[in-house]
């Protein structure tokens, strides 16, 4: 089975870890007094993120765990403090003495640590890569993020799921309208209503034109991290225009409040002038980049995730199909219906990344057309029921997960899966055989979440 995610949260006298695996949602519980759970890092190692979460958050032990680092407490984070517990009320911190970080390195003659970050000369979030290097050689990279930890989790308790959307809607802003419609599905199953045909379309539109400014900018800054900047100005051009587009539709560039249960028309004719300009400059593009030998010397054979590896690591999105994986929130009756068709390349590497993104962006192109209606119509959701609900999104990234517990109305626990959080994971299995100098072009070929990975 593969695992999409595992957490805890807190009943009136135990603990329950619910774990969620592609065909069924497993939970145990176990007593508040000396919590412990048995690792499954044996079988999948991408648990491990989630497990030491578990023990920084609620402090439950995890048994066998190859790994008992801290994971979102930073060094000077108090030890005994675990904010996800219902106890904890603090509103300010009092910091504990520097602990160092321990970072996994390799030994032996003429190996050294190159760090990079957590502060880049680039404009994105906080993330360190710690690099065993021997000369211009990877051995191994580890990857450390959690600098922004932003107690969202933490935030959405004691809220409605009204109030709450304001702040899922902004926890990942290339992902912003795959966040909402994760929030707006489970909506519908507390509300128990369906949504009207011409609704799931307009927001599918949305999501796909959402994945667009994503993969464009992507496009754009991997041929620029190969040495060819003049891909980025064309790519960047396409996707300002595309987040352009999407204020039109929306009234705002990342869409934030555009899932919604209002109706809502749709300038359709405007929309296939654009989408028909699109067409033109991305098929321009295609045949420009595939005519420079020079960066497919970069891209082929640099970075490579094989599938068996993508496997063992529960990836998801682009990662995941670039290696040959068939996995897409998308491939259902609805998304087929409107054109879609599953992108998928076997080289596992950046030139198979970039491709799979050429023809999601192609393919997104002929859905957003069959998904473009006049309009929608507005919703009357039924009263919100108790319960706990989960959700899954494709988002540009890759498969979305969410879950949210309501009790009397408001929300008790809230969780999210973000693709990242599982991708980050497998970072460091693309950087041996390769020199320094291809990190950030691998690094950009996957483009993962950093405000998504941290919650």
């Amino acid at each position: 089975m593969r695992l999409i995610a595992r957490y805890a949260k807190e009943l009136e006298k135990v603990f329950e870890i619910v774990t969620v695996w592609d065909k069924e949602i497993q939970k145990e519980q176990v007593p508040k007094e000396d919590p412990r759970i048995a690792t499954l890092t044996r079988t999948h190692p991408a648990a491990i993120w989630f497990e030491r979460k578990m023990h920084d958050d609620f402090g439950i032990v995890i048994e066998d765990a190859f790994d008992n680092r801290p994971l979102v407490h930073q060094e000077r984070f108090p030890k005994a403090l675990h904010p996800l517990r219902k106890s904890f009320r603090e509103t300010t911190l009092e910091f504990d003495d520097y602990r160092p970080y321990k970072y996994e390195v390799i030994g032996g003659d003429g190996v050294f640590e190159v760090a990079v970050g957590p502060i880049h000369a680039g404009i994105i979030e906080p993330g360190h890569f710690q690099f065993s290097q021997a000369g211009e050689e990877m051995l191994h990279q580890e990857v450390r993020h959690f600098y922004k930890y932003r107690a969202i989790e933490k935030m959405l308790e004691g809220k409605t799921l009204f109030e709450a959307k304001a702040i899922i809607e902004r926890i990942s802003g290339n992902e912003s309208i795959a966040y909402q419609i994760a929030w707006r599905d489970i909506v519908l199953q507390a509300a128990q209503c369906e949504l009207p045909q011409s609704n799931r379309q307009y927001h599918a539109l949305l999501l796909e034109l959402e994945r667009t400014i994503h993969h464009l900018t992507d496009l754009g800054f991997i041929p620029n991290d190969a040495g060819f900047s003049a891909a980025l100005a064309f790519a960047s051009r396409l996707s300002e225009e595309a987040r352009c587009e999407l204020k039109k539709i929306t009234g705002h560039r990342f869409g934030f409040a555009a899932i919604d249960f209002e109706s809502h028309k749709l300038d359709k004719e405007a929309l296939t002038v654009y989408l028909d300009g699109l067409e033109e400059a991305i098929t321009f593009f295609e045949t420009w980049i595939t005519d420079i030998p020079s960066l497919w010397d970069r891209f082929d054979t640099t970075g490579i995730l094989k599938m068996k590896k993508a496997v063992k690591y529960d990836t998801v999105g682009i990662m995941a199909r670039a290696s040959g994986l068939s996995l897409d929130r998308r491939d259902d009756p609805f998304y087929r219906a409107h054109g879609f068709e599953l992108q998928s390349e076997k080289s596992a590497d950046v030139a198979a990344r970039f491709k799979v993104r050429i023809a999601e962006v192609k393919n997104a192109l002929l859905m957003m057309r069959n998904f473009a209606v006049p309009g929608c119509e507005s919703v009357t959701l039924g009263m919100v029921q108790d319960g706990e609900y989960f959700s899954f999104t494709e988002s540009s990234i890759g498969e979305l997960f969410m879950s949210i517990e309501l009790k009397e109305g408001l929300i008790t626990r809230f969780f999210v899966r973000d693709p990242s959080f599982v991708n980050w994971q497998a970072l460091h299995l693309m950087m041996p055989g390769n020199i320094i100098a291809d990190f950030p072009l691998i690094n950009k070929s996957c483009d993962l979440s950093y405000a998504g990975n941290d919650l």
